[in-house]
């Protein structure tokens, strides 16, 4: 078991590290799935399931749909800019934070008592009641966001009449006759 949980924590450092790595948005945001559909196995194998549920759900589906139908409006132009933090600190960081989930991840591998467990309406709605309406927040807010990127804009009617003139006047000609033009022209003719 103990070499599962490594290998699955490794293709999730791996995942995560391909994400930021990557050039391309669209390839990243699918990284960043990949990297939490590997996290909600791994909460289910520790015995969250319901947390690898919405892990699955909401990380690995809603935000990565939100992330590439984003990506599709914005367009996927890779962007140069220079680091703010100094890679040293950054790589002391990125060290520190590796060993703490190490420790961590290897410190839940040690076997709890088992307890009994609540009814599944008493945890969702007494002890998780707050979780849950945020994360109901969540998806609405998501929901009415893509609807609002997605209807079509319906010009006013009286917009509209203006574009209309303004095409019919691009068909006649620009410049207006004055007497000495009118005079050339019929000189022309003759």
């Amino acid at each position: 078991m103990v070499v599962l949980f490594t290998v699955l924590s490794a293709a999730m450092l791996i995942c995560a590290f391909m994400a930021f790595r990557t050039p391309r948005l669209l390839i990243s945001a699918l990284w960043l799935a990949g990297c939490s559909a590997i996290l909600s196995i791994l909460l289910y194998l520790m015995g969250a399931y319901r947390v690898a549920v919405i892990e699955l759900s909401v990380g690995a589906g809603l935000v990565t749909v939100l992330f590439v139908f984003a990506i599709s409006i914005a367009g996927d132009e890779t962007i140069e800019a220079r680091s703010i933090i100094p890679k040293s600190i950054a790589v002391v960081i990125s060290l520190v934070s590796i060993i703490l989930l190490g420790f961590m991840t290897i410190s839940s591998l040690v076997l709890l008592p088992a307890t009994v467990e609540a009814p599944f309406s008493e945890v969702l709605w007494q002890q998780r009641g707050l979780d849950m309406v945020v994360q109901s927040g969540l998806m609405f807010a998501a929901i009415v966001g893509l609807m609002g990127l997605l209807a079509e804009a319906k010009a006013p009617v009286h917009e509209k009449q203006a574009v209309k003139a303004k095409g019919s006047q691009l068909t006649q000609p620009a410049v207006k006759a004055t007497p000495a033009t009118a005079h050339a022209s019929q000189e022309v003719k003759a």
